[in-house]
């Protein structure tokens, strides 16, 4: 799910950067946050930082002592991706093992579904194996699987997710 958040933020701006335009200022912030932005990731309680929609605030500067860069309070919303336990998603394999197959959906790349969540689906192996029902419904690289959410973990050191995902439910599983 995409989520609009209004998030508080401290840009650290390097001493060789200041300008005496306003202009300049202002674009280095920018330019600063974008960076902070991307390196964060993603957080436990708002998920992945996709992107920043409007700088709301630009508080005043603070010089370091010790370094000469200014700190600059500021305020921004953006738009970040998250997933639920229940939330219905779509999700592409990029790998098919014997007991389930791993996909990917947005930022998220650890997304398992379990053979034993697959009902009436069995394993084909072979040089590209697949997941084959009776309907000759596939799963397999490269197909694109809707989903429920069944569990989701975070990894504090990756800085990133993990899902659990199901098909056990109505208008489940690969899409045409």
């Amino acid at each position: 799910m995409f989520l609009k958040v209004q998030l508080p933020w401290n840009v650290i701006i390097p001493a060789e950067n200041l300008d005496a335009k306003g202009l300049m200022l202002q674009r280095s912030i920018v330019v600063r946050l974008l960076e902070d932005f991307a390196s964060k990731k993603a957080t436990k309680d708002l998920g992945y930082y996709l992107a920043v929609t409007t700088l709301e605030n630009i508080g005043e500067g603070k010089v370091r002592q010790h370094t000469g860069d200014v700190l600059f309070p500021v305020v921004f919303s953006g738009i970040t991706f998250k997933i639920f336990r229940g939330e219905i998603l779509e999700g592409v394999v990029h790998k098919v093992l014997k007991h389930g197959v791993f996909m990917r959906c947005g930022p998220i790349e650890h997304i398992y579904l379990s053979y034993m969540k697959m009902p009436d689906y069995r394993y084909v192996p072979g040089e590209n194996p697949v997941f084959l029902n009776d309907k000759m419904s596939k799963i397999e690289k490269d197909a694109v699987v809707r989903f429920i959410v069944i569990g989701t973990k975070w990894l504090e050191a990756e800085r990133e997710f993990q899902a659990l995902v199901s098909l056990e439910g109505d208008y489940l599983g690969p899409v045409s």
